[in-house]
This record gives C-alpha cells, sequence and structure tokens, in this order.
C-alpha cells in the first residue's frame, strides 16, 4: 500500500506547478483569465524567484495572482497591469526587465564579455600557430660532435 502511495505521490509531483492557480482564482470570463494567466507568466515570484507566479505555490505568488486579476477586473491593460506591480514591487518581478538604464549593462555585458572572450582566443590561437611555424635554429657544430659522443657514434 505504502507502495502505492509513493508511486502516486512521484507521480503527481511534475503536476504541481499545473495546480498552484486556485480555482477560487479563476475568473469566469475566458478571455480575462487567459489574458491573467499571459501576464502571470512574466512576473517572477518573489519568494521562489526561479518560478513565475503562475506556477508557484508560495502565499504572496497567490496574493500577486489575485492582484492582476483584480486590476484585470478594474479594466487596466496588460501593460498598465504590469506597471503597476512592478511600481508596487520593482523590476526585480519581471522576467525580463526593460532595457532600459543601468538594466542595459545586465543586457549586453554577457554578448560583450563573450565577444571579448572569443578575440582572446583567437589572438592566442594566432599566436600559437605563428610559434609552430618558427623554425628552430640547427645545433652548432660543438653541439653535434657532443650529441655524437654521447649517443656513442
Amino acid at each position: 500500500m505504502l507502495k502505492h502511495l509513493i508511486l502516486c505521490a512521484a507521480l503527481l509531483l511534475p503536476l504541481g506547478p499545473a495546480f498552484a492557480v486556485q480555482p477560487d482564482e479563476v475568473l469566469p470570463d475566458p478571455a480575462m483569465e487567459a489574458r491573467a494567466r499571459t501576464i502571470s507568466q512574466v512576473l517572477r515570484c518573489p519568494v521562489c524567484q526561479g518560478e513565475n507566479i503562475d506556477e508557484s505555490n508560495a502565499e504572496v505568488s497567490r496574493d500577486l495572482r489575485l492582484l492582476v486579476r483584480e486590476r484585470l477586473v478594474a479594466g487596466d491593460s496588460d501593460s498598465e497591469v504590469l506597471d503597476y506591480i512592478t511600481n508596487r514591487y520593482g523590476e526585480y518581478v519581471l522576467f525580463e526587465p526593460e532595457k532600459t538604464g543601468a538594466n542595459l549593462v545586465l543586457w549586453y555585458l554577457g554578448p560583450a564579455a563573450l565577444i571579448v572572450a572569443l578575440g582572446g582566443a583567437l589572438i592566442y590561437l594566432r599566436s600559437r600557430r605563428r610559434d609552430l611555424n618558427t623554425p628552430v635554429a640547427g645545433l652548432s657544430a660543438d653541439e653535434e660532435a657532443r650529441l655524437k659522443e654521447l649517443m656513442g657514434d
């Protein structure tokens, strides 16, 4: 019996995020509910950090989901809802922050670092190739004589 319970729990575990939105949160209008779900997928859970509020079971995510639906029922557009929540909780709740101001550093630092690293690797590989193609000076007459002496020739 215990094995069956563990098996059922293991099978239902991946479905956990699908049950994050509670039935009492769902709006009666399917179009408005779809908008709420779309908005909820671009907002980060302040507690979980790696999940959006649509998938998170944290209490603050539930509060944010209810707030999104409340704002939509009040007549706000999708961007007005996002602006309202961003003003209240900061840009941290957005999975993709705006590409303005100090955020530009975050958006462009990664690609810039990649370009610099690739350039450094290219310079290193070219210098190695140049070193391999440089002819090695032959042995002097004294060195050849010493080598023959050591080799026993």
